[in-house]
Formats: C-alpha cells, sequence, structure tokens
C-alpha cells in the first residue's frame, strides 16, 4: 500500500507531517483535499480506517463548525459529514495512510508509528528546527 497524506499545504503541521515522510525516503501520493474535496464513502472509510467518529475528525477551530451548529451535542454523524463534503475545510489534518494504518496525526509524533521506513535522526523544518525526533 502506497503512503497517502490528505494535506493542506497552509497548514503548518500538514507541512511537517509531509516532510517527516518525505526524510524517510518515502514520496507519499499527496491528496489536497481542498482543492479535491472529499466524498461521504470516502470520508466514512478514512474516518472507519482510522478508528475514529466524523465529530472526532471535525475542525473545531473553524469557524463554519460553529455558524452549522455542528458543535452542537445534537449534531449528527450524518450532519456532520454532509457538511465535510460541503465544505472540506471542516476535516481535520493531516491525515495519513499507509500499509501500517490510518491515523489523524495530530499530534505530530502519532505518524511515527505509521512510517514504513524508520527515522535515521531528527527531521529538521527550513529554519533549522527541529520538527520531530524518532
Amino acid at each position: 500500500m502506497a503512503t497517502t497524506i490528505f494535506h493542506n499545504p497552509a497548514c503548518g503541521t500538514s507541512r511537517k507531517a509531509l516532510a517527516v515522510i518525505r526524510a524517510t525516503g518515502t514520496e507519499p501520493q499527496i491528496v489536497r483535499y481542498l482543492d479535491a474535496g472529499w466524498t461521504r464513502p470516502q470520508l466514512v472509510g478514512l474516518f472507519a480506517a482510522a478508528g475514529m467518529t466524523p465529530r472526532a475528525a471535525l475542525r473545531t477551530k473553524d469557524v463554519r463548525a460553529a455558524e452549522l451548529g455542528l458543535l452542537d451535542s445534537g449534531a449528527t454523524d450524518d450532519r456532520i459529514l454532509d457538511a465535510m463534503v460541503a465544505h472540506p475545510v471542516l476535516v481535520e489534518r493531516p491525515f495519513v495512510s499507509t500499509a501500517k494504518g490510518t491515523a489523524l496525526c495530530r499530534p505530530l509524533n502519532t505518524l511515527l508509528k505509521l512510517l514504513e521506513n524508520p527515522l535515521s535522526g531528527p527531521v529538521f523544518d527550513r529554519a533549522g528546527k527541529v520538527i520531530l525526533e524518532p
């Protein structure tokens, strides 16, 4: 199974996850979900593989989550999924899928258990700051 990252290049955690994956020598399939959008079956499968509910994968920091009433305790999974399909930004990121599993890699160290090739040392950002250590 190829490594896939559901990526938002505007998100720092997503950029860091991509850098960590590449540091292992793996070039992942990159799904820019804000451009491609989501389908309901795709989200249902992704969340099932990650062992998460739609509510757990909801990006609550996005103002649309509150505006659409998705933070209310009565918001159903179906309603949240419909909103995620209509507004892809409502899905928290980054999700990564590998042969070892699927997870929302937030916090970033969640990614370590999914890496098919181990890190040989710390990963640094462009400024020389450590992103993640093995």
